[in-house]
C-alpha cells in the first residue's frame, strides 16, 4: 500500500476515528463557518458587534442548534457529531460556538430536560429553528464559582411567582426572547422562563470588552417581575438544574477550543511558509520549527482527548470529571498555542486580518466562564484523592 504524506493539520489521522456522518458534519459546519463567518468576523470584533438575529436562522437550517437534544425540531445527533460541529464553528470564532452552546446546552436543553411539554412545544421548535433566541442566567455580579449563594429571589404571591436580582455576563441577553433564570426560592433553587417585554424586566449590553467582542454579552435585571405559575420549569429544585445544563455546555467548550487552537497553528504554519527573512521562509529556522512543533503536538492531544470524552459520552460513561478534564485541558492549551502562534507573525498577529490574537483574547474568557480552571483543578482534585477542597 502507498504511504500517503500525513496531514500537517492533523498529523495523527484522528479524524480517521470519526464516522462517515461525523466526518461530513465537520465537513458542512466548516464550509459554514468557512463562507459565512470567517471573512467578517475580524470585523465584527473590531467594531463589537455580532448579528446574531441574521445569523440564527441560518444555523438553524444548519441544524446546529440545540443538534444533541431529540425531538421538537432537534437533530438528535450524538455527542461526538455535536462536538465536532462546536471543534468548526469555534475554528471561526470563540462567539460562533458560544451563540450556539448558549442556545443549545443551556437554555434549550434546560428547556427540554427540565421544561413542561407545553413549555417544550412553545419554544424548543422556536429555538432550534433560530426563529427565537435564548439564553441562561446563572451568574451574579457577587457569585460565579459559587451559585449555591446567589442572590436572585423568587417567591410565591397567589398563584404567581415574583423575580428579583440580577444576573451578569449573559451571553445573548439582550437578543434573548426567552431567558431562563435560575433563582433562590422556599424549595430551593428553581428555573424560571422569562419572556422578552415582561414588564420589570431589562437587559443592558456590557461594553468596553477585551474579549468575546463578536458576542452580546449583558446584565439581566429584574426587578419585582411577575410570573404565572407556569413559567417555572417543574422538572427540577436545586442547582443539580442549572449544573447539569454548564456540563453539557462544557462539553461543547472542550471540543471547540480544539478548533481554536487548530486554526492558530495552522496560520501560524502557513504563514511561516511565506514570510522570508535573510533570504529564507522562517519555517526554514530552527527556533520557528520548534514552535510549530510543538503547537502541532499540543492540538493534535487535545483532538484526542475530546474525541476520547465524547465517546465515553455516547456510551453513557461520562462523568463530571472527564468534562473537567477536557475543559481544564484544552481550554489552557489553547491558549499557549494563540500565544506561541502570535509570536511566529510577529506584529502582523496583533492585527484582526489575522485570527491568533483574536482567539487568544477569546480564550481569556473560555478560560474561566461556565468553570474556572481552579473549579476543575479541584473537581479533578477530589475525584483522584476522594477529598473535598472546595471550602
Amino acid at each position: 500500500m502507498a504511504r500517503t504524506s500525513p496531514d500537517p493539520a492533523d498529523l495523527l489521522a484522528v479524524g480517521e476515528l470519526l464516522t462517515d456522518e461525523e466526518r461530513l458534519i465537520r465537513d458542512t459546519v466548516r464550509k459554514f463557518a468557512d463562507e459565512k463567518i470567517r471573512p467578517y468576523v475580524g470585523d465584527w470584533f473590531d467594531r463589537g458587534v455580532f448579528p446574531a438575529k441574521e445569523l440564527a436562522p441560518e444555523l438553524g437550517e444548519l441544524g446546529v442548534l440545540g443538534m444533541h437534544l431529540d425531538g421538537y425540531g432537534c437533530a438528535g445527533s450524538t455527542a461526538v457529531e455535536y462536538g465536532v460541529a462546536c471543534m468548526e464553528l469555534e475554528a471561526a470564532d470563540s462567539g460562533l460556538r458560544s451563540f450556539v452552546s448558549v442556545q443549545g446546552s443551556l437554555a434549550m436543553r434546560s428547556i427540554h430536560a427540565f421544561g413542561s411539554e407545553e413549555q417544550k412545544q412553545r419554544w424548543l421548535p422556536e429555538l432550534a429553528a433560530g426563529r427565537a433566541i435564548g439564553c441562561f442566567g446563572l451568574t451574579e455580579p457577587d457569585f460565579g464559582s459559587d451559585p449555591a449563594n446567589m442572590r436572585t429571589r423568587a417567591r410565591r404571591k397567589g398563584a404567581d411567582w415574583v423575580l428579583s436580582g440580577t444576573k451578569m455576563w449573559i451571553t445573548n441577553g439582550s437578543i434573548s426572547d426567552v431567558a431562563v433564570i435560575w433563582a433562590q426560592t422556599e424549595d430551593g433553587v428553581r428555573g424560571f422562563l422569562v419572556e422578552r417585554g415582561t414588564p420589570g424586566f431589562s437587559a443592558t449590553d456590557v461594553h468596553g470588552k477585551l474579549s468575546l467582542r463578536a458576542s452580546v454579552t449583558s446584565e439581566l435585571v429584574m426587578d419585582e417581575v411577575v410570573l404565572p405559575a407556569d413559567a417555572v420549569l417543574p422538572g427540577v429544585r436545586g442547582l443539580r438544574g442549572p449544573l447539569s445544563s454548564l456540563g453539557e455546555a462544557r462539553y461543547g467548550i472542550l471540543w471547540g477550543t480544539v478548533g481554536a487552537a487548530r486554526d492558530c497553528y495552522t496560520t501560524a504554519l502557513d504563514y511561516a511558509k511565506t514570510r522570508i527573512q535573510f533570504e529564507r521562509p522562517i519555517a526554514a529556522f530552527q527556533l520557528t520549527q520548534q514552535k510549530l512543533v510543538e503547537m502541532m503536538l499540543e492540538v493534535e492531544k487535545s483532538y484526542l482527548v475530546a474525541h476520547r470524552i465524547g465517546r465515553l459520552k455516547d456510551a453513557g460513561q461520562c462523568g463530571p470529571a472527564h468534562i473537567s478534564f477536557g475543559k481544564l485541558n484544552n481550554v489552557r492549551t489553547a491558549i499557549e498555542v494563540a500565544r506561541t502562534a502570535r509570536t511566529i507573525l510577529g506584529a502582523n498577529g496583533i492585527t484582526v486580518e489575522y485570527p491568533v490574537l483574536r482567539h487568544a483574547n477569546n480564550l481569556e474568557s473560555v478560560l474561566t466562564y461556565e468553570g474556572t480552571s481552579e473549579i476543575h483543578t479541584l473537581v479533578l482534585g477530589e475525584t483522584i484523592t476522594g477529598e473535598s477542597a472546595y471550602r
